[in-house]
């Protein structure tokens, strides 16, 4: 992924506004670390830091139509730009990006032409003929984007928080599947697919048409001029995605290039489900596959970097995403610059072990539209922003536009969870890859239960973080919490923490609006927390506090953990890396 900042209609054309445009736009070259370009037009600025994935030698930004007249920043990938070529056989491009479609399919199209994109995106248009310019977020949110207005008139786009945060009046998060366009003054919704308006849908289930869906988003995105893989734990998402990927892989050109035998990446305190999981899927498969292992206290180092890079303070992010930002730079380290990854598919199917006490199918359909909705402040957020701090890119098929459309059409009542029936979370996704002849994966695998990827890399990594933020924030701390956060007051000494961390590196209270807030059960939306009263009394995002749920849920001593009453010696006992090395480094097998 690459970062983009746009600065338009600011009344100065100065070298020194150039300048600060520069400055802003270096705060994301963690992004974008293959090159930098930057287009002034008057008093409109349009820069670019990029990470090059297709055509590496020609496809710098930002990127022109003919007589440059359409200028074009983007952060993302156009799956289907060879397909869009062919639809302008009088167009001239000048690169082989597949970003270069963008600024003639606008003069060809006009601003309707958002909605033929297949892929990720998030750029910024300007038409020099007329001064105009238009803005598009990706249809779930898959790219991150930020949208602020100065003082002076000016209207400011970012991919991240920290390239705007201290230049506007005001700022805020950009909605997904929206538009931005000064001619019309305004955002307004591109992406309007059927289920957004939550609606039960009544379509049979189709084990056939769901496995096919899933394998053309899988294939679409082996599109890459650069090395590549995919993220393994071992659970059910990240094991089809390596499975569909290893069974596709052979005869693409990424396999002709870089070879076909896949490369897989797993994450773990030592000892770790995952880890385990992961290795037997690997061995299946046959995957060349590379296992990290951090400690609880190579986490803690983290968390500051985590959260300047993450740019939120929501503690069930910040838990899954500091094993991912640990992974991700080892995985830089190796030459890799792009995985396949498996977020989505619990928003999809039902999959978090709350949906176990969905009272009806209406109800878990609404919760799995609302889930979808707010996925690009959670789970997108965390898989771009963590892998990109790093100049890595991260994939995710299951939040393919067209698969989507495929499993939200299905009747939900095939994708409740019904014990009598042998039915667990994700039964119809599992029972779509469930092939006695050709097995995709092992069947414990594909029948393993849902683990949130902040519980799967090690049961300990929660408790420890818990037991570090009741060493640095008091009871008297979270006595005037009201006072000093009134806005998602944090309800915990780990969320205290986490929001002071958070609070020093984006002070503006328009940065604290960006993050969602609210009640949470294993990373349920507030709504469901009414399917089942006893899940009040132990609020908590991490897959373990579905008790009754989960097979390792929370006993009455990690109850107290939520409560702030764990001892604090907990971190003296988590076992200690042993290797060469610095203390704070991961240590890797391959």
């Amino acid at each position: 992924m690459c970062g983009i900042l746009a600065l338009l209609g600011c009344s100065d054309d100065s070298q020194a506004k150039r300048v600060r445009v520069l400055e802003l736009s270096r705060r994301l070259k963690h992004r974008g670390p293959d090159w930098s370009g930057i287009f002034q037009y008057g008093d409109f600025y349009l820069a670019h830091q990029r990470l090059a994935i297709i055509d590496p030698a020609s496809g710098d930004q930002p990127l022109f139509n003919e007589d440059k007249k359409i200028v074009v920043t983007v952060n993302g990938e156009i799956y289907n730009h060879e397909k869009l070529r062919k639809l302008m056989p009088n167009h001239k491009f000048r690169t082989g990006s597949d970003c270069d479609v963008i600024a003639h399919l606008y003069e060809e199209y006009g601003e309707n032409f958002v909605d033929m994109l297949d892929g990720v995106f998030s750029f910024v248009l300007l038409d020099t003929r007329d001064n105009s310019f238009l803005a598009a977020r990706d249809a779930i949110g898959i790219t991150p984007l930020y949208i602020g207005w100065g003082l002076d008139g000016s209207v400011w786009i970012s991919s991240e928080l920290k390239g705007l945060n201290d230049a506007c009046e005001h700022f805020e998060v950009f909605p997904p599947g929206h538009l931005y366009s000064s001619k019309n003054g305004g955002l307004r919704r591109w992406y309007n697919p059927a289920w957004f308006s939550e609606a039960i849908p009544s379509t049979p289930y189709d084990t056939l048409v769901l496995r096919r869906a899933f394998e053309n988003a899988v294939i679409k995105r082996l599109m890459t001029d650069v090395p590549f893989g995919v993220l393994l734990s071992g659970g059910l998402d990240s094991s089809l995605v390596a499975s569909v990927t290893t069974r596709y892989l052979a005869g693409t050109k990424a396999a002709k290039q870089w070879g076909a035998q896949l490369h897989s990446f797993c994450v773990g305190l030592e000892g770790s489900p995952d880890l385990k999981a992961a290795k037997e899927v690997a061995d299946f498969l046959g995957t060349v596959h590379h296992e990290f292992h951090f400690t609880v206290q190579d986490g803690i180092d983290a968390i500051e970097d985590v959260i300047y890079h993450i740019e939120t303070y929501d503690v069930t992010t910040i838990r899954a995403s500091t094993p991912m930002f640990l992974m991700s730079r080892k995985i830089k380290s190796l030459g890799v610059k792009m995985v396949i990854s498996g977020e989505g598919a619990d928003e999809i199917f039902g999959g978090y072990l709350y949906f176990h006490k969905a009272p009806n199918k209406e109800e878990f359909h609404t919760e799995t539209c609302r889930k979808i909705k707010a996925l690009h402040q959670y789970d997108c957020l965390r898989a771009n922003k963590a892998t990109s701090a790093w100049g890595l890119e991260a994939r995710v098929p299951f939040l393919d536009k067209e698969f989507i459309d495929v499993a939200m059409s299905i009747n939900p009542e095939w994708k409740m969870i019904k014990h009598d029936q042998g039915r667990i979370e994700k039964w119809v996704l599992r029972k779509a890859f469930d092939d006695e002849e050709q097995p995709y994966l092992p069947k414990h695998i594909l029948y393993r239960q849902k683990e949130q990827f902040s519980d799967g890399v090690g049961y300990s990594w929660i408790d420890g973080l818990k037991a570090h933020a009741e060493q640095h924030v008091t009871d008297r701390m979270m006595f005037n919490a009201a006072h000093i956060f009134p806005h998602n007051t944090p309800t915990t000494k780990e969320g205290y923490y986490y929001r002071m961390i958070f609070e020093r590196f984006f002070p503006q209270n328009s940065a604290s609006l960006t993050v969602p807030g609210g009640p949470s059960i294993a990373c349920s939306t507030a709504k469901a927390i009414e399917w089942d009263a006893s899940w009040s009394n132990n609020l908590d995002p991490s897959g373990r506090a579905a008790i009754g749920v989960h097979n390792s849920a929370y006993d009455n001593h990690l109850s107290s953990v939520a409560n702030g009453n764990l001892d604090t010696p907990i971190i003296n006992n988590v076992p200690k890396m042993v290797g060469v090395g610095v203390a704070t480094e991961l240590t890797i097998r391959s």
